[in-house]
């Protein structure tokens, strides 16, 4: 299918054709002058009734036979276009995707979802819970509709595109996640992805515990398993669902208390400073049992620790003091 605005400029490349085919035939076969053949071109195609601008040849008269026949040709097919851009809601549609581009303008330390199948659809849900923004690169128009219902940010199209990826404001993304239903497809955006943002965080979907490495060389930052993380999860459900719903209730219950992870950013006004000595920071509203520092966890970190550029906070907390902690260590990347 053609989109709209290419459809667009093909009808206005085949007037600018019938035109300049009138204006050189006029020129050629009966010698007039560029505005004389231009002129009787132009009645000659809008089929206004004028007289002739000079006596035509034989020759010059089937050539604007001709000319006629091409003209409305040309013009039941524009108006054919238009009426079906019209009627069949191209035109809203068009005007969407405007709006949308401009609103994905904007956007910066965002997420990328490719993909919205049943996994995708659950990491979009739980990014928009934890309060990230997220585009969504999807070209199933049944999905794109789905999520246009949900207001949310879409780009229409095929995830292992550059154009694609770059409307989707990859250069100026946080991170990208792909959940395509190949290994084939998720590496092809892997690879992509990294090409047009060396700093961008990348997580991939995979079914083949075997392409592990491939993924990690091509410029993954991590992969996820749906088979294995399924069966450990069954096995965890056996042996200790406790500790599995207390889990869940932590990482994705907005009612209660949450775990997530704070990376200090470099304009943060806690730098070097104690972590007993931060407000905010294990107090009775959150509370810092690990910390991430060169590759290295350190859990239950000594109240003394400053805090440096770079670390990573995993705190546990109720969701609005994980908000203002968020902000207050200059986590810019992640938001």
């Amino acid at each position: 299918m053609i989109s709209t605005p290419k459809k667009i400029l093909q009808i206005s490349a085949l007037v600018l054709f019938i035109l300049c085919a009138g204006v050189v035939g006029y020129r050629l076969l009966e010698g007039w002058s560029w505005f004389d053949a231009l002129y009787m071109t132009v009645i000659t195609l809008a089929t206004v009734g004028y007289g002739e601008t000079h006596p035509l040849s034989p020759a010059g008269r089937v050539f604007t036979v001709f000319l006629i026949f091409g003209g409305m040709g040309i013009l039941l097919y524009g108006v054919t276009e238009m009426t079906a851009f019209l009627v069949e809601g191209e035109m809203t549609g068009f005007l969407r995707r405007r709006r949308m581009k401009k609103k994905i303008g904007r956007l910066a330390h965002h997420y990328i979802l490719c993909g919205w199948g049943l996994k995708g659809q659950h990491v979009y849900d739980e990014l928009v819970r934890t309060g990230r923004t997220c585009v969504v690169v999807e070209k199933e128009p049944s999905k794109i509709d789905q999520l246009n219902d949900q207001e949310a940010y879409v780009v229409e199209g095929d995830s292992t595109n550059d154009e694609v990826l770059k409307a989707a404001g990859i250069a100026r993304a946080a991170g990208l996640v792909t959940t395509l239903p190949t290994d084939k497809d998720n590496l092809f955006v892997v690879i992509t992805a990294r090409g047009l943002n060396p700093a961008l965080r990348i997580v991939a979907k995979i079914d083949d515990l075997a392409s592990k490495a491939k993924f990690l060389r091509s410029g993954a930052d991590a992969v996820v398993s749906s088979n294995l993380i399924g069966g450990l999860r069954l096995a965890s459900e056996l042996v200790r669902p406790d500790a599995v719903n207390f889990l869940d209730t932590m990482l994705r219950d907005n009612s209660t208390l949450r775990v997530e992870d704070i990376k200090v950013g470099p304009r943060t006004g806690y730098l070097n400073k104690p972590l007993g000595e931060c407000k905010g920071l294990n107090d009775s509203r959150t509370l810092v049992f690990s910390m991430k520092r060169e590759g290295r966890f350190v859990f239950n970190p000594d109240p003394e620790t400053r805090i440096q550029v770079g670390d990573s906070l995993v705190v546990i907390g109720f969701p609005e003091n994980i908000v203002s902690l968020r902000r207050q260590l200059d986590d810019t990347d992640r938001q």
